[in-house]
Order: structure tokens, then sequence, then C-alpha cells
């Protein structure tokens, strides 16, 4: 499946995006946005659900098994996905999520082996461990973990 167009210079963003500390406000943001989507999401829900548990997961040092460029992907698949103003703009009914959709679902095909596999740690880890994953860190701007 070939990259979405204009998902490109999403992937830049991703790249400052960690490099500056912001990963838990964007997971904050997607977290509130997919709230207030409600059933227009119902397709994808878990699918975002695992990208954001991947990056609390990596942003607390606990999975770092996964490429840099599946990780900046599924950081820019999120940034796209909160941006209102993209190829489609959100804001047009009955459309406006198309775009977002078909960036998600391209990360999660072209990634699917990466993604697959933070499943299974995931699903291997304690109910603790889980729980936590499904916490969201605190949007203030932190220095980013060490890779």
């Amino acid at each position: 499946m070939k990259m979405p167009r204009q998902f490109s210079r999403y992937l830049g963003l991703a790249e400052r995006f960690l490099a500056r500390g912001r990963l838990p406000a964007l997971l904050l943001a997607v977290a509130r946005k997919r709230g207030r989507s409600g059933g227009r999401l119902a397709g994808v829900k878990e699918d975002l659900h695992l990208l954001q548990a991947l990056c609390v997961a990596w942003w607390r040092g606990d999975y770092r098994r996964i490429e840099r460029q599946a990780l900046l992907s599924v950081v820019g698949a999120l940034l796209y996905f909160l941006t209102p103003v993209d190829a489609i703009p959100d804001w047009l009914p009955g459309v406006g999520l198309v775009d977002d959709l078909a960036v998600l679902a391209w990360v999660m095909r072209t990634w699917h082996g990466e993604l697959e596999r933070f499943r299974r740690w995931r699903d291997a880890q304690s109910p603790t461990l889980r729980e936590e994953l499904d916490r969201l860190p605190r949007a203030e701007r932190v220095e980013p973990p060490v890779s």
C-alpha cells in the first residue's frame, strides 16, 4: 500500500514532537478527539488505543523493540488524526475523517508486524502494567527518554 499523500510531512513533525518531549501532550489531545468523535470512529477505536498504548510504553521506557521509522509513522499518524485541516478538513460532515482513517489504515497495514509484536508483548504483561499503559502521561513538556 502506498503512503498517503501529504503524510511524509508528518514524519518530520513526529521527529520534532519526540525530540521536544511533546508526546504526552499529543496523546492527551488524541484521546480527547477520540472521545468527542463518538460513533464515527467505532471501527478504529481499538487501533487508536493500540497506537496510544505503544506510545505510552515507549515513552515510559517499557517497550523499545520498535523500529524508529515505525514509531515515527505511529506518531505521525496520531498527529495527522489530530490535525483538523489536512487533505480533507475534519469539519466536513460525513467525509472529514476519511483521510484520517486512510492514514491510520496505512500505518496499521504497513507496520503490522511491529504492531502485532507490541500487542503480544502488551498482552503478556501483568494486569498492573497493562493498566498503566492505558493511562496517558501527564501533558506537561518533559525531556524525552533516551533511546
